[in-house]
């Protein structure tokens, strides 16, 4: 589903003017695998008609573990982090961190309250790295990143049956109300705990001078809550609802490629 009408891109030559941006998990890739080569291919050949971006809640090396190494030399703008770490044309030009914005005393609070609420959880699985600590964000994880694939897909199972992470957000909001922290549900294990406002709308800052008539999104986690929640609602975009990459090449080919 798109959430406004588009002016459709019929030149042959490149359109400066629009800018197509692609969440990674579960648009470009299934869920922390890597991108299929024909999915590749469509960003290259998309980068013909438009500007190309990604933005991503990961950090920059899984960006570049899902996507290649070569991620910069495909698309235009590679936002990981939601943008705190930002590149345009291999060039870094933003990096910002959580540690620098909070810190330390109120970090290590934060942290230690969330290993006492896990260590205090009844869940069938728990395997280890509960919290990764990412330049603007905790990701906050019940059973633990390090869980194999099967083990994920069963959480994952669980969690929609027994609601684990979102019960989870919901304590810590009430427990750090007022600390002017947002908190979002992407991927199938874990949250993300993060200033108000460094969402994936806070890519935009680096593209708003550059007076884009039109910026597409197109992700998977559009819904209050999801990591693209935001970004989709956003004035500044045209949202994309996606279900999975093969919705994602279907919409980008009829919008852009026939």
């Amino acid at each position: 589903q798109s959430k406004k009408t588009s002016v459709m891109s019929t030149a042959t030559s490149r359109n400066e003017d629009i800018l197509v941006l692609f969440d990674i998990d579960g648009t470009l890739t299934p869920a922390r695998k890597n991108i299929e080569p024909h999915l590749k291919e469509m960003l290259l050949k998309l980068r013909e008609k438009v500007v190309v971006g990604t933005v991503g809640g990961s950090d920059f090396v899984k960006q570049k573990e899902q996507l290649g190494s070569d991620v910069l030399t495909f698309v235009d703008y590679s936002f990981s982090e939601n943008g705190l770490i930002a590149y345009h044309d291999g060039e870094l030009i933003h990096s910002k961190s959580l540690s620098e914005y909070l810190g330390d005393e109120k970090l290590k609070q934060i942290v230690n309250w969330v290993l006492r609420y896990i260590a205090d959880l009844d869940i069938p699985v728990k395997r280890g790295t509960f919290i990764e600590f990412r330049t603007g964000m905790l990701n906050i994880s019940p059973i633990g990143r390090n869980c194999s694939q099967a083990e994920r897909k069963e959480f994952h199972k669980y969690d929609l049956e027994h609601k684990i992470v979102p019960t989870m957000v919901q304590k810590i909001k009430e427990q750090f109300e007022g600390w002017g922290l947002s908190f979002s549900i992407g991927g199938e294990i874990s949250f993300d705990l993060f200033p108000t406002g460094w969402d994936k709308t806070y890519c935009l800052n680096h593209v708003r001078e550059k007076g884009f008539k039109e910026i597409h999104f197109f992700g998977d986690k559009t819904s209050p809550g999801g990591n693209d929640y935001e970004i989709y609602v956003s004035e500044e975009t045209i949202g994309h609802t996606v279900k999975n990459p093969e919705e994602t090449l279907a919409e980008v080919t009829k919008l852009w490629l026939q």
